[in-house]
């Protein structure tokens, strides 16, 4: 826990909320660039477990992901909301949310049996983020097309995150999707647009000129691959498995289609400005069973998870 606490310092930065209009780009004012990316050893693969256990290890901070081992087919709860049900190796993938408390309860259930573990869950800053001036279309709509329009595309949206991939894409880890750009949002901050409260900003920024490539993070099937969404623009959705969804919004090009299998760096398209954008960037984010995630706190956190569980004995 107290590795996660030194981390999360470093880790933070993003976009805005999956389910919510894309707030517009703004200048940052702080420049970061993006954790470093570097080759994960394969440890030693432990086998499954054989009997019924629990053991969870990642990013234990709000917006955080972990991997979980425990008897294949256990079902998993979380604070005692389900999570799915642990694959055929034993895994099973879990998050949390921006507003979680200080501790998380895991449990695994199998044969009438049930064991848990507590995990504490770093508490994270968020800032206000205030945009004044935008168009009125593009914060409270109400013109009839317009509204027609965005709920079609709700439509595809969902359908993109209910998509369940029996693949184990999160298990290699992830690496940054944009190679040289620089972090120009930040994940998890209050938005208030025109004066209105909005949804917090649910995702990573990373600012880099229009056509810089944009690579699959992980392993994963494509769930929706859409060139011109109202609020998103061009917009591309991966499933990881167990319900696992990283999206791509603002592309210049899509280079994927609903029904592909990618490998971890493959080019799935390129940066843009496209939908409701004012620069050239790509909005990251990440969402696991109706829970949006931090997609910059997992590059670390599925790989210390991966060491970890894979290496345990």
């Amino acid at each position: 826990m107290k590795l996660w606490a030194g981390l999360i310092a470093v880790l933070l930065a993003a976009c805005v909320a999956a389910e919510a209009p894309a707030a517009p780009d703004t200048p940052p004012q702080i420049v970061a660039e993006a954790p470093p990316v570097e080759a994960t050893p394969e440890p030693v693969r432990a086998p499954a477990p054989t009997t019924l256990s629990i053991a969870c290890a990642g990013a234990f901070t709000q917006g955080g992901i972990a991997l979980c081992r425990t008897l294949p087919g256990a079902a998993v709860t979380v604070d005692g909301a389900e999570a799915g049900a642990a694959d055929g190796d034993g895994w099973a993938v879990i998050g949390f949310t921006r507003e979680h408390g200080a501790s998380a309860r895991v449990a695994a259930s199998a044969q009438g049996a049930t064991v848990a573990q507590s995990y504490e869950i770093a508490p994270r800053e968020f800032d206000i983020h205030r945009v004044d001036g935008l168009p009125p279309q593009t914060v409270t709509p109400t013109d009839p097309a317009v509204l027609a329009r965005i709920q079609r595309e709700a439509v595809l949206k969902r359908a993109g995150w209910d998509s369940f991939a029996p693949i184990q894409g999160w298990l290699e880890g992830f690496i940054i999707p944009v190679e040289g750009g620089r972090v120009s949002g930040r994940w998890g901050n209050q938005r208030v647009l025109n004066g209105v409260p909005a949804s917090p900003h649910f995702g990573y920024d990373i600012a880099a000129p229009a056509g810089t490539p944009i690579r699959a993070p992980a392993e994963g099937v494509i769930t929706l691959a859409q060139p011109d969404m109202h609020y998103e623009g061009g917009l591309v959705f991966i499933d990881h498995g167990q319900g696992l969804i990283t999206m791509y919004l603002h592309m210049s090009r899509i280079d994927v289609g609903v029904g592909d299998t990618v490998d971890q760096g493959q080019v799935i398209g390129a940066i843009g400005s496209s939908g409701r954008a004012t620069g050239p960037h790509l909005c990251w984010r990440m969402k696991w069973r109706e829970r949006q995630l931090d997609p910059s706190v997992a590059i670390e956190g599925l790989a210390l998870a991966r060491a970890e569980l894979l290496s345990a004995r």
